[in-house]
């Protein structure tokens, strides 16, 4: 099942696509509910609205390899706040005087029930699906000493196009990057140093995640500079593609 977020004539809904029809969301049943409209007559927000979004950073043994970085122990975490949420198609806004906006393709595990202490051979059972996700970041900001501002910036963390609820093994998907049609990223799951469930099992070790929380399991090797004007996807298989375009963040933006 695709579950979506969608603004129609001015108001939110949740609902599921089947083909290119989305339809009301199940209340009370199993089975989706009438028309709402084809895909192309609303637009497509976020799929979720997370409260929580927890970060695994150089999970990949590609990424660990090309930045030269020792094989880590344990897995490295950080935060991007709720603000950096944007939707499939949303401008993501390079703020002024960033030299260099980097793309990181990533697959996004969506939560669907409370997880706390969840034990990794049980992690399945609190994952409500997966979705596309782009870990933008202001490298420049890097150097603050701690990555809030560098990876929280107002549409740093672009979500969609749905969630997909039909992948029994996340491990085996695999994550492509473009950058105005140019490969840039191109790596299977199975590359990560620690996978979806035992990230699950470590973050809520100490993070309490509630349904609709987001846990960003890190990004391949290929990790580079977008330009203002330029269009990034990242595509996972089984999922879907995301896209944004890369726009210039103006002074009345920032009101």
């Amino acid at each position: 099942m695709r579950i979506v977020r969608y603004s129609l004539n001015g108001l939110v809904g949740r609902g599921v696509l089947l083909g290119d029809v989305v339809h009301e969301f199940p209340s009370g049943s199993a089975e989706p509910g009438a028309e709402v409209a084809g895909v192309t007559e609303l637009t497509l927000l976020s799929p979720c609205d997370p409260r929580t979004i927890v970060c695994a950073g150089s999970n990949y043994g590609s990424q660990i390899i090309e930045k030269g970085l020792p094989w880590p122990r344990q897995p490295s975490l950080f935060l991007k706040t709720p603000n950096a949420i944007a939707g499939p198609g949303t401008p993501i806004l390079r703020p002024p005087g960033v030299a260099r906006l980097e793309y990181e393709g990533e697959l996004a595990v969506v939560i669907g029930r409370t997880a706390r202490d969840v034990p990794v051979e049980r992690a399945a059972e609190f994952v409500l699906g997966y979705t596309c996700a782009n870990d933008v970041t202001a490298d420049d900001w890097r150097a603050d000493g701690q990555w809030a501002r560098a990876k929280s910036a107002d549409t740093f963390c672009p979500l969609g196009p749905w969630i997909e609820t039909d992948i029994a093994d996340p491990s085996t998907l695999r994550i492509t990057t473009w950058l105005d049609g140019r490969v840039v990223q191109q790596e299977s799951t199975s590359d990560m140093v620690f996978g979806v469930w035992e990230l699950l099992a470590f973050v809520t070790r100490w993070i309490t995640l509630e349904p609709g929380d987001v846990l960003l399991t890190g990004s391949p090797g290929g990790v580079g500079p977008m330009a203002s004007g330029a269009t990034v996807e990242v595509e996972i298989s089984g999922i879907g593609r995301l896209r944004n375009v890369v726009a210039e963040r103006t002074s009345h933006e920032m009101v």
